[in-house]
């Protein structure tokens, strides 16, 4: 329960239904360690997301409890979010938090209760194959609030313990249903920034977080063409696809198109040269499919906010696919997500290491 409306209602309906219901809220990180507005603290997983899940909790008439989990959260979420960017990629790090802080860690602390399943507010869809025995996750009813992309790297073993109330549901009907139940969150703005940066600046958390940053990173080479155009502010601020915030001026619109985290070097180029037809993902986690025995026809979204475009994918190991769209895309990012669909289904995603053509 991070103290918002979906998670909010998802108790209520779980109660509703007969379950009996434990309200559960995570504290994921030390608000004087991360700095930004902890004065105004509005994301999930926050102060006042804590003291909101409590009162709805009292309201339900359930237990409630609020369990540290900063050491591992800054094991695999923090630490992988500063890492990903040192290497000269862009993290995407709710798909970390998801896999082992929202799934596994509250996993085991479900099996330290003596609860069967765990239950949250996304809006996402879960069934059981007969045939195969496997979980499949699938998109949202409603299209527009549809979180499965964000989900892709949830275990096997942790969705056969899933609910998700809200499959069926729409922000709208959310909210209605938030209402007929009393819950003082019904119309609670949503939060959109990551959870650990607040202030929703992730280049004052990396340098405030990585103390060589400035020292060692900055005043590299912005390179177009093979020749240097300026200096860049450092690499881990740049991201593949950015116009803004270059400070060169050549005549023209140019591009981030690529970053050497060995060489300190930000490569710039025109639009055309974002445009790629294949990518390889590595740390792999298939979710309809144990493996890919053969190339499949997929829509793959290379982002969250992707509509998605046409391809095929290849299983070439245990922790790679390769997929070659049917049409360029434009800013393959490494470090981003390729979520693999069939249909509605989610088949399975990784974390895109680079592009091919």
């Amino acid at each position: 329960m991070s103290g918002g409306v979906d998670s909010a209602v998802a108790a209520a309906l779980l109660v509703e239904q007969g379950y009996d219901v434990i309200g559960i809220t995570i504290k994921t990180y030390n608000y004087e360690d991360i700095g930004g507005n902890i004065t105004n603290e509005t994301s999930c997983c926050s102060l006042d997301g804590i003291n909101d899940a409590r009162r709805v909790a009292d309201h339900l008439s359930i237990p409630h409890y609020v369990v540290d989990f900063t050491v591992p959260f800054k094991a695999k979420v923090i630490d992988y979010f500063t890492d990903t960017y040192m290497h000269g990629e862009t993290p995407n790090p709710c798909v970390m938090c998801n896999r082992h802080i929202k799934w596994e860690e509250m996993i085991r602390k479900a099996d330290a209760f003596g609860a069967e399943f765990i239950a949250t507010g996304h809006y996402a869809r879960l069934r059981r194959d007969e045939a195969s025995g496997r979980y499949i996750l699938s998109r949202g009813a409603d299209a527009s609030k549809d979180q499965s992309y964000a989900l892709w790297n949830v275990a096997q073993e942790h969705l056969a313990r899933t609910i998700f109330p809200l499959a069926e549901m729409n922000k709208a009907q959310a909210r209605e249903t938030a209402m007929r139940f009393g819950l003082d969150v019904a119309g609670k703005h949503e939060s959109y920034e990551i959870c650990f940066i607040p202030d929703n600046n992730y280049s004052r958390f990396l340098r405030d977080n990585v103390p060589s940053l400035s020292e060692k990173q900055s005043r590299g080479d912005l390179v177009y063409k093979g020749e240097k155009t300026g200096t860049h502010d450092g690499f881990p601020f740049y991201t593949i696809g950015q116009r803004r915030g270059l400070n060169i001026s050549i005549g023209k619109p140019v591009f981030v198109t690529s970053i050497d985290s060995s060489t300190n070097t930000v490569f710039l180029g025109d639009e055309e040269e974002l445009l790629h037809r294949e990518l390889i993902a590595k740390q792999i986690n298939m979710v309809k499919y144990n493996l890919l025995k053969k190339p499949l026809k997929i829509t793959a979204k290379i982002r969250y906010k992707d509509a998605g475009e046409n391809a095929t994918a290849v299983q070439t190991d245990d922790d790679t696919i390769r997929i070659e769209f049917d049409s360029p895309r434009r800013a393959i990012t490494p470090g981003q997500s390729v979520v693999m669909y069939e249909g509605d289904d989610v088949v399975g995603g990784g974390i895109i290491k680079e592009w091919i053509v």
